[in-house]
C-alpha cells in the first residue's frame, strides 16, 4: 500500500511539473514531452485521464485550452528549435505599424524562415486563418539579425523587427503582396533604426528587395534615411522590374507601378 501511495504521489508530481512548465495557449509536441520524461505511453495515460488533449499526431494541448497560431509558433521555435518566425506584414501588424491591414481570415499570417515545409501537425491544425510559410535565404536568419521577442500572454515568440519586416514585405511583392500595400506600409515607418537598416541591407542577398526598399524610402524622405550609407550596399547590376510599363527609377534601375517611365513626376 505504501508503495502504491508513493507511486501515486510521484505520478501526481510529474503531471503537475509538466503542466507548470508548459505555457497555456501553446502546443506541446511529442519530442518535447519526451525530453520532459513523458513517453508516448504516458502521454496516452494523461490524455485518458483528461489532463491533456491530442490535436494532431504528436501534438497536444492542455485540456480545454484554445491555441492560436502564435502558440503553434512557440512550439516550432522553443520546443523544436526551428528557424522560423512571424515576419513581413504580420510582424508589422504586431508592432502596430499596419493597423489598416488587420489579422483576419482574409489577411493571412506570414511565417518566414529556413524551413521549406512545416511539421504536419502545424499544417493540419485549424488555426482559424491561413498561415503562409515563406522559405528564403535572403536574410540573416541564422544570426537572428533583425529579430526580437514579443510577449504573447503566457509565452513569447520571435518575430521580425519593423526593419526586417519591411524587407520581407518587399520580398513578397509580386508574389503575395502588392506594391500598393508596400508603399502604404513604408509611409508609416518614419522611426526605423538606421544602424539596423544598414546592417540588414548589407546582408540581404536580394538586389531587387534592396533597390525597392531604398526607392520607397526616398519617396517619403524619412529622417533615418540620411544615416544610411548606400556606398556600402551592393545593389548589383542591370535593371530590375516590379511591374513593366510603369515608372522607371533611373537611380536604382527599377521599374515600378505608377506614372509612365517617360514622366519625371512621381504619382
Amino acid at each position: 500500500m505504501l508503495y502504491l501511495y508513493i507511486m501515486g504521489i510521484q505520478k501526481s508530481n510529474k503531471i503537475n511539473s509538466l503542466l507548470n512548465s508548459w505555457p497555456y495557449g501553446t502546443i506541446a509536441v511529442s519530442s518535447w514531452l519526451k525530453k520532459q520524461g513523458v513517453s508516448a505511453q504516458l502521454a496516452a495515460v494523461y490524455k485518458k485521464s483528461g489532463w491533456i488533449e491530442s490535436v494532431a499526431h504528436g501534438a497536444f494541448v492542455h485540456a480545454g485550452d484554445k491555441v492560436s497560431w502564435s502558440g503553434g509558433l512557440f512550439a516550432l521555435q522553443e520546443e523544436m528549435g526551428l528557424v522560423v518566425h512571424a515576419g513581413g506584414r504580420t510582424a508589422l501588424q504586431l508592432h502596430g505599424s499596419a493597423h489598416f491591414l488587420p489579422l483576419s481570415a482574409d489577411h493571412p499570417v506570414f511565417l518566414f524562415g529556413l524551413r521549406r515545409t512545416l511539421p504536419n501537425w502545424f499544417i493540419k491544425y485549424s488555426w482559424g486563418m491561413i498561415v503562409c510559410n515563406v522559405y528564403t535565404h535572403c536574410f540573416p536568419y541564422k544570426e537572428r539579425t533583425g529579430l526580437t521577442e514579443r510577449k504573447m500572454e503566457a509565452y513569447s515568440v520571435w518575430l521580425s523587427t519593423p526593419e526586417l519586416a519591411m524587407l520581407e514585405v518587399l520580398y513578397l511583392v509580386g508574389r503575395r503582396e502588392s506594391y500598393q500595400n508596400a508603399f502604404l506600409l513604408m509611409e508609416g515607418l518614419n522611426t526605423l533604426r538606421p544602424d539596423l537598416v544598414q546592417e540588414l541591407l548589407e546582408k540581404c542577398s536580394s538586389v531587387k528587395v534592396k533597390r525597392l526598399f531604398m526607392h520607397l524610402a526616398e519617396q517619403f524622405k524619412h529622417p533615418w534615411l540620411q544615416y544610411v550609407n548606400v556606398d556600402k550596399i551592393n545593389f548589383g547590376k542591370g535593371k530590375r522590374v516590379v511591374e513593366a510599363g510603369g515608372y522607371f527609377d533611373s537611380k536604382y534601375d527599377l521599374s515600378v507601378p505608377g506614372a509612365s517611365s517617360k514622366d519625371k513626376q512621381w504619382t
